[in-house]
């Protein structure tokens, strides 16, 4: 028993002086602290002090950028996420006006910095074009000096549903976001609305536009503009009870009783319904519209309606190529939200999802719902974005102290 107690002393005894000669040599001649290791220090802020005016170039995955900077910055970077543009055009950096001026001269003249991308593609990219707007974060780091103290997106229509996403998922990397009149509640009711539209106004109008709600002729949108858009406001003028069924079943809003108002409906949501439909399905993976149980109701003849319209199921596969676009309503940052009451191409019932999620989420308090009672698909006035973007400042609160300061730009 004593031998078993003298080796358990010695081994505790060498097992303190190996600690001892560790410590001793891990701290060398008393340079290091021995009460822990170094903190490590902030990675170099490399890049150039920004100068007044405008960059343009490309990102890593093909998308082009602008990157604008004010005579004084304030240090806050803005960066604009632009609505859907149609697939078959090219790729070109947004100029978008906001009361005729500039969305980029106007941020810019608030003192922040500005910054905008095409995306890598044209049409329903919103994923993409979120990793898109996280290059354009980082190449702004990279090119320039100081890095921005604070980040928020500003988008509107499918640029909304961009901007939510990345306030959502990237809370790291963007401290807020602007969305206006985007389809952030539901992709799916959002694309089941137009083409519900299409499949009604075949059926009051049949064979007028060639193809049906999932295929599309190339032809339709080669001619679009020259024979088609005449030819259903034609169509509409020639037969206009059929045309306020049209919108009695699909309750599209409009401006007025007028031709000219019903038109600008019809018009607007068959274009997203012609260029859209083809891009959709593939960007998906499969056909998302299934109105085969669907109950259509307001028309003269409801019975008639319902046994005459085409019927389409949607695809099993589309569900996973969904989720890609699906919002949580799960903020860690502000968001705010503008929608037109009378929007005819996003309806305004897609704030209302939303706002839905955000509750259910428990993150109702750092969502902000503003409704703007107008006509029209992002009708928004200079004034009503300029309040928007002050509450989301206020939503964000003071710049950290940590945080560089404002930075005049040489």
């Amino acid at each position: 028993m004593k031998s078993n107690q003298e080796l358990l002393r010695r081994l505790r005894s060498g097992a303190v002086l190996i600690l001892f000669s560790t410590v001793v040599l891990a701290c060398g001649d008393g340079d290091k602290d021995p009460s822990g290791p170094d903190t490590p220090e902030p990675p170099v802020d490399e890049g150039q002090a920004p100068t007044p005016g405008c960059t343009d170039g490309t990102l890593a995955h093909g998308a082009l950028f602008r990157i604008c900077f004010p005579d004084t910055w304030n240090g806050d970077l803005v960066l604009f996420a632009h609505g859907y543009v149609a697939p078959q055009r090219e790729l070109v950096i947004p100029q978008e006006n906001v009361g005729g001026q500039p969305v980029s001269a106007l941020i810019t003249s608030l003192g922040y910095a500005y910054a905008t991308t095409s995306y890598r593609a044209n049409g329903l990219v919103a994923p993409e074009a979120v990793d898109d707007l996280l290059e354009l974060v980082d190449t702004v780091d990279q090119r320039y000096r100081p890095d921005p103290a604070r980040r928020v997106i500003v988008g509107f229509s499918e640029g909304g549903l961009v901007a939510t996403l990345g306030a959502e998922r990237h809370p790291d990397r963007f401290d807020g976001a602007l969305a206006g009149c985007g389809p952030i509640g539901d992709l799916a009711a959002q694309l089941n609305y137009l083409d519900d539209f299409r499949v009604v106004f075949d059926y009051f109008y049949p064979g007028l536009l060639p193809g049906n709600a999932l295929e599309v002729p190339e032809s339709v949108r080669d001619q679009w503009d020259e024979l088609y858009v005449p030819a259903i406001v034609l169509a509409l003028a020639a037969n206009p009870g059929a045309a306020h069924e049209l919108l009695a079943v699909t309750q599209a809003p409009v401006a007025g009783d007028d031709l000219r108002s019903i038109a600008e409906t019809t018009v607007g949501i068959l274009w997203y319904n012609v260029f859209g439909t083809a891009d959709a399905q593939q960007r998906l993976g499969g056909q998302p519209f299934d109105n085969s149980t669907r109950v259509y109701a307001g028309s003269s003849d409801d019975a008639a309606l319902n046994a005459g319209v085409e019927r389409f199921h949607a695809d099993a596969a589309v569900l996973s190529g969904l989720t890609r676009f699906a919002t949580s309503g799960d903020l860690s940052v502000p968001l705010v939200n503008l929608h037109t009451t009378g929007d005819p191409i996003v309806p305004f019932s897609q704030a209302g999802l939303y706002a839905d999620k955000v509750i259910r989420g428990g993150t109702a308090d750092r969502f902000t719902q503003i409704d703007i009672e107008r006509f029209g698909h992002c009708t928004f006035e200079a004034p009503e974005l300029l309040s928007a973007f002050d509450q989301l400042w206020q939503k964000i609160g003071p710049r950290p102290a940590a945080s560089r300061m404002s930075l005049v730009a040489r």
